[in-house]
C-alpha cells in the first residue's frame, strides 16, 4: 500500500488526537492538520461534513489517498495500526508475540477502560443527571484504569512501557496523564507510569505533539 496527502481532523486537547500526532511524528510522516473545536460553534465535530468522516461525530479522522483512492479512517487504534502497516519504521509494536499482545493490552487498558469514561458527550450527559457527576465519573476511572496499567506495566517496564523502546502503549499513556492531571488524579500512586511519562515527554516527538504546540491551542 501506499498513501499520499494525509490530513488530520482533530483537536489540540482531544487524547486521542494526541496518540496519532505522536504516532505521525515519531515516522516522520507530513501531514495537514485540520481543527476540529469540540466545544465552539455547538461543537464542530458534530457538523454534516464532519459526521461523513466520523459517523461517531468524534476526533481524530484521518484523511488519505490510499492505492490512488482517497480514504478516511477514523478511531485512533484504527489509524496508528494504519501507520504502522504504511510506514513500519520505527515500529510501534515489538516483534515477539507476547510483547506485541502485552503493548495492545496496556492500549486498550486506556482506550476501552479510560478514555470513554471521559469523554466530553458521557461527562455531560451525567451532569445532567447530577451535576458535577461526569468529572467524579471521569476521575474514578482514571484512578481505576491506571492502577491497573502500573500493575501490568512492572513486568515489562524498561525506560518505556515495553523495555526500552518506545511503543504504542506510549502513545496512549502520555495523553492519558495530561487528562489525569486535568482531573487532578493522585499520581503519586503510579510511579512507574509517571517515570515512563517523563521519559517519553524529553522525546523530540512528543514534545511535537503535545496539545500547546498545536495551532488551534487554547489555554
Amino acid at each position: 500500500m501506499s498513501a499520499t496527502n494525509l490530513r488530520l481532523h482533530n483537536y489540540f486537547r482531544s487524547s486521542a488526537s494526541f496518540r496519532v500526532r505522536i504516532a505521525l511524528a515519531l515516522k516522520g510522516i507530513a501531514y495537514e492538520y485540520v481543527p476540529v473545536h469540540l466545544v465552539k460553534n455547538g461543537g464542530e465535530q458534530l457538523a454534516a461534513a464532519h459526521h461523513t468522516k466520523n459517523p461517531m461525530e468524534q476526533v481524530p479522522a484521518l484523511e488519505l489517498v490510499l492505492d490512488g483512492k482517497p480514504r478516511v479512517i477514523a478511531q485512533s487504534v484504527a489509524i496508528i495500526e494504519l501507520l504502522e502497516e504504511l510506514y513500519p519504521e520505527p515500529p510501534l509494536y515489538p516483534k515477539d508475540s507476547y510483547l506485541r499482545t502485552r503493548t495492545r493490552e496496556l492500549v486498550e487498558i486506556i482506550n476501552s477502560g479510560i478514555q470513554p469514561h471521559q469523554n466530553l458527550a458521557p461527562m455531560k450527559r451525567m451532569d445532567q443527571l447530577a451535576q458535577g457527576a461526569g468529572r467524579l465519573h471521569a476521575k474514578h476511572y482514571n484512578e481505576v484504569g491506571l492502577a491497573a496499567y502500573e500493575e501490568r506495566v512492572k513486568e515489562t517496564a524498561g525506560r518505556f512501557s515495553i523495555g526500552d523502546q518506545v511503543t504504542a502503549a506510549d502513545l496512549f499513556l502520555v495523553p492519558q496523564l495530561v487528562a489525569a492531571r486535568r482531573f487532578e488524579v493522585d499520581l503519586s500512586k503510579v510511579p512507574t507510569i509517571v517515570a515512563i511519562d517523563e521519559r517519553c515527554r524529553a522525546l523530540p516527538a512528543f514534545q511535537a505533539a503535545a496539545p500547546d504546540r498545536q495551532p488551534d491551542f487554547e489555554p
